[in-house]
């Protein structure tokens, strides 16, 4: 029984909790957080776990296997690494870091330490991205031609990091999991509207070696909830929405073919070299067996401990996934030109 401690029971540490406490091979045995409102929550939920609002605690602690890291983005870093050197297994939730050499310097110490380093990119847990990626790679969309997705809400806006950090990763991370390459520039426009120079909407794209582009579009001011992506291949296109309630994929039989057969040419009543004819077929929507991507995700961490795996995402995932966000930064410093995304040595999968 892999027993796992919690740090941080704010936004989103409330749903880590929840999950972990289901899962049959882990055991929630401590959360911490600074707040005493939040404790008092906790332990109207969980009575039997111990609480605490000193995170050394679990630091110290023979008892706790694993941590799961739920506190700000500007926290990661310094946490994740005390709790590496205390060889606990360690999930950080996104980002990884705020800085791509802290993300490198995490990597080497969960190697030194000998344990399991995972970055909380849920979405890349989700049943209808796996679905996705299943078509991809098995050829049924074709060659992929290009990406797009968009992320937005009119919700809560934060004030120490960007909508591009804040909703950004989800994307990334997915897109670079369906594509299985990391991508070689960056380009990015943002606009601050609510606060001075903390962009509320960003627009996003990145390139790859094989031509394959993707624009990402971030938002948290915009009037609609929209998490959406379409992936436009040269046989099928395929449209993930994760707001649908029944239609998380919808696949379109339909592109354009290109005719170079002589004979059939002739057929269509053309006689040059080729001939581009739009092709529209039927539309699919499979059936998702869907399980809580957080589930997912928890389930995957407790077992990757247990048998010794490597995380899907794990820190060279999230190490990526800064990198990619440092570089879109910069491209917004300089007015939106691209920038090359160097891949140091611990970037190589």
């Amino acid at each position: 029984m892999i027993k796992i401690g919690v740090v941080g029971c704010g936004y989103w540490g409330p749903n880590l909790i929840r999950v972990l406490a289901e899962l049959r091979d882990a055991q929630l045995s401590a959360i911490c957080d600074l707040s005493e409102d939040r404790l008092n929550y906790a332990k109207r939920m969980y009575p039997l776990v111990r609480l605490t609002s000193n995170y050394k605690e679990l630091l110290s602690s023979k008892e706790i296997d694993a941590v799961v890291l739920a506190t700000p983005p500007e926290t990661h870093f310094p946490l994740a690494e005390e709790f590496l050197k205390a060889r606990k297994h360690l999930l950080v939730e996104k980002p990884l870091a705020l800085k791509s050499v802290e993300c490198e310097s995490l990597i080497e110490t969960a190697k030194k330490s000998g344990v399991v380093l995972m970055s909380g990119h849920t979405f890349v847990y989700n049943a209808a991205v796996s679905k996705m990626k299943d078509y991809i790679d098995k050829g049924e969309l074709g060659d992929v031609y290009y990406i797009y997705s968009s992320r937005l809400n009119l919700g809560k806006v934060r004030t120490t990091i960007n909508a591009l950090w804040n909703f950004a990763p989800h994307d990334i991370s997915i897109i670079l999991y369906l594509l299985g390459e990391d991508p070689v520039s960056v380009s990015a426009v943002g606009h601050s509207y609510l606060q001075p120079d903390l962009e509320d909407v960003v627009f996003m794209n990145l390139h790859f070696k094989t031509g394959v582009s993707a624009n990402i579009h971030v938002s948290w001011l915009d009037p609609h909830k929209v998490r959406r992506m379409t992936v436009v291949g040269s046989k099928k296109m395929v449209v993930y929405d994760d707001v649908s309630p029944e239609a998380k994929i919808t696949v379109y039989d339909k592109g354009i073919d290109k005719i170079t057969d002589k004979e059939r040419l002739k057929e269509v009543g053309t006689f040059g070299d080729f001939q581009l004819l739009l092709r529209t077929g039927d539309i699919h929507i499979p059936k998702i067996n869907f399980v809580e991507p957080l589930k997912t995700e928890c389930a995957h961490f407790v077992d990757c401990i247990k048998n010794g795996k490597k995380p899907i995402t794990d820190g060279y995932a999230g190490l990526q996934v800064v990198r990619i966000l440092e570089n879109a930064q910069e491209s917004m410093r300089k007015g939106g030109v691209p920038v090359s995304i160097e891949r140091g040595q611990l970037s190589q999968r």
